[in-house]
């Protein structure tokens, strides 16, 4: 998963010996702790905007004050920090009341080590999804997004590489955005203001790369009916990038290393030359030293290429960017007023092995835009793949027993069987009040715009309840 991001976590505590040990287990986990035992300076600096805590761990029961209504004053001053109510009561009507007030789940001391990691983990991945999607700027590439150390040092080896006119050799797997990172490069160099232009070599057939590499005149061949630059031409003074350069076949190869030692181009079926300066930058997602080991690569069109080697990060090495991605494809996609991600959903991305990359976790947010119920994206929104991995929790017990799906962890079961909870409840004050949205509201001690909002987390639709 690569090296993991720092979020930033308070603890509200009194009781110092619990306090000193979820500040431990965290601060291990490599989160940035602070611990407090008394809820008003905590709020003091929260009036102040001065909380910049992805997760608030807060004791129900503090001193002088009730939990609850510090969580509640949170939420009233649009914190959008994810809390975690700590409670020495198992009852349901005190995890409901925690639930209603807003938190993002609640932990009953006393509880493990690794079911805090985990739940703290899952929080500050949804907080940092919210906090995302409330800003007003959106990056306009996808691989500049994250904060990941992965991600940091790309953007370092891009700003110091994008003033280098020297060639780059990109290496990554499908869908990790090759072409964005070659054009980053690019956009931030003295070529900036010439052309890019982008060729995947293994797209085109073999008979016509070298027509699309160097250009032909009228008459080259069958179908030639006028002169065509090439993409050398086309690229002179900026930067041509050739994408999946592995896949060129050996004859090619060969010209092409003639055109990067001479800098100059011949078309196909002209007897002149013309001379380019051109950057290039390759990329591939197969190993160009192998390939060269075994004869189906040039040892020295490798050399001419590879004087710096730039790796994108597959995906899975950097999951703790995935909220900020998953936040700027819905805000790419997702017109005026982008769906939000249900914590399960995050989860589910989250666990999912992303074979294809980014692109791929671009498309799994456009299918998941496209088959929503409402303004909350749930795991049966996204594509089966990703969302039929998690289990849903009926609430029913199985022929065996048991209740629970014992394929889940133990935190992700208790998050479930409340969102099964919450939905069951809601349906049953709407049958109650006929499909009044506010009479529900009043039964249920929420708001209406709490109200409506989690009706529809939960795709439940006010008309289909009135009679």
């Amino acid at each position: 998963m690569g090296e993991a991001v720092p979020f930033k976590v308070m603890v509200v505590e009194d009781d110092g010996e619990v306090a000193r040990v979820v500040a431990r287990k965290l601060g291990s986990d490599g989160h940035d702790v602070e611990v407090s035992g008394d809820a008003q300076p905590v709020l003091a600096r929260l009036d102040a905007n001065l909380a910049p805590w992805d997760v608030v761990i807060l004791d129900v029961g503090l001193p002088g004050t009730s939990g609850l209504e510090v969580l509640r004053h949170f939420r009233e001053a649009g914190s959008l920090a994810a809390v975690i109510m700590l409670t020495g009561d198992s009852t349901a009507n005190t995890a409901t009341a925690c639930m209603r007030a807003g938190a993002f789940y609640y932990l009953t001391k006393p509880f493990e080590p690794f079911q805090l990691s985990s739940m703290v983990l899952s929080a500050a991945r949804y907080a940092r999804l919210q906090r995302q999607l409330g800003t007003q700027q959106s990056t306009p590439d996808s691989i500049l997004v994250g904060q990941s150390a992965p991600m940091r040092r790309m953007r370092d080896a891009l700003e110091r590489l994008a003033e280098q006119d020297v060639s780059i050799l990109i290496q990554g797997e499908s869908g990790t955005g090759k072409e964005l990172v070659a054009r980053a490069l690019h956009e931030g160099g003295a070529r900036c203001k010439k052309r890019f232009v982008a060729l995947n070599c293994g797209a085109i057939p073999e008979s016509l790369i070298d027509s699309e590499l160097f250009g032909h005149i009228r008459g080259a061949f069958t179908g030639a009916t006028t002169d065509r630059p090439g993409v050398f031409v086309e690229a002179d003074g900026g930067t041509l990038f050739l994408d999946e350069i592995g896949d060129m076949p050996p004859p090619v190869q060969a010209r092409l290393l003639r055109v990067l030692q001479e800098g100059e181009v011949r078309p196909v079926g002209g007897s002149g030359v013309r001379t380019v300066d051109v950057r290039v930058i390759a990329a591939t997602n197969v190993e160009l030293g192998a390939a060269v080991e075994q004869g189906k690569f040039r040892q020295d069109l490798f050399y001419r290429l590879n004087v710096v080697t730039l790796r994108v990060p597959p995906l899975r090495e950097r999951l703790d960017d995935l909220p900020l991605l998953a936040a700027h494809f819905l805000k790419k996609h997702g017109g005026e007023t982008p769906p939000t991600l249900s914590p399960d959903a995050l989860d589910a991305l989250i666990e999912y092995a992303w074979p294809g990359n980014v692109r791929e976790l671009e498309n799994a947010i456009l299918h998941a835009i496209a088959m929503r119920r409402g303004q909350e994206i749930g795991t049966e929104s996204l594509p089966p793949q990703i969302g039929g991995r998690v289990r849903p929790t009926n609430g029913t017990a199985r022929a065996n027993g048991d209740s629970e799906d014992l394929g889940t962890s133990l935190t992700e079961a208790k998050r479930r069987a409340a969102s099964d909870f919450e939905k069951r409840y809601l349906k049953r004050v709407m049958e109650k009040s006929k499909g009044s949205v506010s009479e529900a509201a009043r039964l249920s001690g929420l708001d209406r715009t709490n109200f409506r909002r989690l009706l529809q987390r939960h795709g439940l639709d006010p008309a289909t309840f009135r009679a």
